[in-house]
């Protein structure tokens, strides 16, 4: 388990797995280094990384649209690069997936000190995607929230990690 007020990346790999995700599609970077170690050791899911994170988006639909249940893993600065991705791949063809997002820069306070936080809600406000803040493995029970309603409305749902630092890179 991870420390008070962090989350675990058990805990993560958990929710995502009670929900049948067969691939992670991801960036690979050194924010998420413990969930990748967990990840990379399960049988039942398949790493998928991509060089740019746009990329992410195209191998989410082809995966899903091939009958996997694909997940993405990014971190919020690269979900801003790809919005055109986005908006022609997951919300133009309707594919229901899950972004697991790093949300860089994030202060639970709001004096932010990087511009990447700053622009994260406002950028997911404009492309009308609904989004869960989880910062602790209390709030860890969002996750499953945010994949009932990508199914039930058949397009991505955003989870915003908020402990980026902690529990992920213990």
């Amino acid at each position: 388990m991870s420390a008070e007020g962090s989350l675990s990346p058990e805990i993560v790999l958990a929710e995502m797995k009670k929900h049948g995700i067969t691939h992670v599609v991801w960036l690979p970077d050194s924010e998420t280094n413990w969930l990748y170690t967990l990840m990379k050791a399960d049988p039942t899911i398949t790493l998928v990384p991509v060089p740019r994170e746009g990329l992410a988006f195209s191998c989410a639909a082809g995966l899903h649209i091939g009958g996997a249940k694909p997940v993405i893993l990014i971190q919020n600065t690269g979900l801003m690069e790809s919005g055109d991705s986005m908006r022609g791949w997951t919300m133009g063809l309707n594919i229901p997936v899950v972004l697991i997002v790093g949300y860089r820069g994030y202060t639970r306070h709001g004096v932010n000190k990087d511009t990447a936080a700053t622009y994260t809600e406002p950028f997911l406000h404009a492309f009308h995607i609904q989004y869960y803040l989880v910062e602790n493995s209390e709030d860890a029970p969002r996750i499953s929230v945010a994949f009932e309603e990508a199914k039930k409305n058949q397009r991505p749902v955003a989870i915003l990690v908020g402990d980026e630092y902690h529990g992920f890179n213990r």
